[in-house]
């Protein structure tokens, strides 16, 4: 029996031969790190593309808190789920290219593009704006 009250029956397509291409704003706020890694693990979890997750929103967190450590604006998230790749972009106002650092064994900061580089199967920066966000970074994971 259905589980919808009006009836409906589900889509009847398979997730994983379907591309899907997501945009979320999220504000110059210290709560954009955790919405947009919340969101990136709701649309692969609905997708089933669940063994992306952990170093999917692992990689989103960083760059999204780059973007509000390192800018004063908002950031755009950019998540393209294709058959064989998940990539994420996280645009932001700032024309400043990111720099990847050498972080001290006794410091907190400066980790998080190591972070990214060490955990994607590929990352960069942009070649294209995006409406008026001025450069983009991001990360692709592969299989599923």
């Amino acid at each position: 029996m259905d589980s919808d009250p009006f009836g409906r029956r589900p889509a009847c397509h398979r997730s994983g031969q379907l591309s899907y291409d997501y945009s979320l704003f999220a504000p110059a706020d210290a709560t954009a790190p955790k919405v947009c890694r919340d969101f990136v693990r709701l649309v692969l979890i609905a997708l089933g593309r669940g063994g992306l997750v952990m170093p999917a929103t692992l990689c989103t967190s960083e760059l999204v808190t780059n973007v509000h450590l390192h800018t004063k604006g908002s950031a755009m998230l950019r998540l393209q789920v294709q058959p064989v790749r998940v990539r994420v972009s996280v645009f932001d106002e700032s024309p400043d290219l990111p720099v990847r650092r050498l972080a001290a064994d006794e410091t907190c900061w400066g980790r998080g593009l190591a972070l990214v580089a060490g955990t994607a199967d590929a990352w960069g920066v942009a070649g294209e704006r995006a409406g008026r966000y001025a450069k983009g970074v991001w990360f692709e994971l592969g299989g599923g």
